[in-house]
């Protein structure tokens, strides 16, 4: 049985950055809630305050020398559950068993229109271009990756409908993406070819993973439950 780890509902926007939600911490992993709107590391050039900052800021206070491993990303915009490595060994370990070791990676996005059928299948190749934007290309093309991912319907409303997504695979933009190319995009992702921005932010957010622990074999479940304001905008 897994051991889950949870905390209430997420804010809709990013607050003040410094402080952030920690999930769970033991010496070889840290867990938190990653607001909206903020980075996980800092582009070239920036020198933005960013996630992993506030996380090694976290950590230092009790050990000066301390600095978090970043294992998988989140999109700056994209909210939810975040973790991170606190050693090289266990970096190491996460990095290379990440797709062995991740048991289930839970979304929830709120998207545009109303989805036919509860539950389904993206099964498709992605592409990414020039400009870091990732389409639906046809399989075999030259650099194409596969993307798997499963959808269920948590609620339909007549503009919006709100998405439970389960990522297979873990490409770049997988979901946002995916549900662009069918005709139901995140709300408010511009990028993606969205026409309505209702809460200044991009819907989606990550409320769950099930994980083997690196060192301790234990199945661990951490959720962080999705903004109540998605749920506001699937009112029929």
């Amino acid at each position: 049985m897994a051991r889950e780890h949870r905390n209430g509902r997420a804010s809709p926007s990013g607050g003040h950055w410094g402080k952030i939600d920690y999930l769970y911490e033991d010496r070889d992993i840290i867990v938190v809630s990653k607001p909206v709107g903020l980075a996980v590391i800092a582009p070239e050039g920036s020198r933005a305050k960013t996630l992993y900052d506030i996380v090694t800021d976290h950590m230092r206070k009790s050990n000066p020398r301390a600095r978090p491993a970043v294992v998988h990303r989140l999109d700056r915009d994209t909210s939810g559950v975040m973790m991170f490595a606190k050693s090289a060994m266990g970096k190491k370990i996460l990095m290379s068993r990440w797709n062995e070791l991740v048991r289930e990676r839970i979304y929830v996005a709120l998207v545009e229109g109303t989805f036919q059928g509860e539950s389904g299948l993206f099964d498709s190749w992605l592409i990414e271009n020039r400009a870091g934007t990732v389409y639906v290309a046809e399989p075999g093309v030259r650099g194409a990756l596969r993307a798997i991912t499963r959808w269920r319907v948590l609620k339909k409303g007549n503009r919006y409908c709100l998405l439970e997504l389960s990522l297979e695979t873990g490409r770049k933009h997988q979901i946002r993406a995916q549900l662009s190319a069918a005709g139901h995009p995140v709300a408010g992702d511009t990028r993606y070819k969205a026409r309505t921005d209702p809460l200044g932010r991009l819907c989606l957010h990550a409320t769950a993973l099930t994980i083997e622990h690196p060192f301790t074999k234990q199945i661990m479940r951490f959720e962080n439950p999705f903004p109540d304001e998605f749920l506001s905008f699937c009112r029929n």
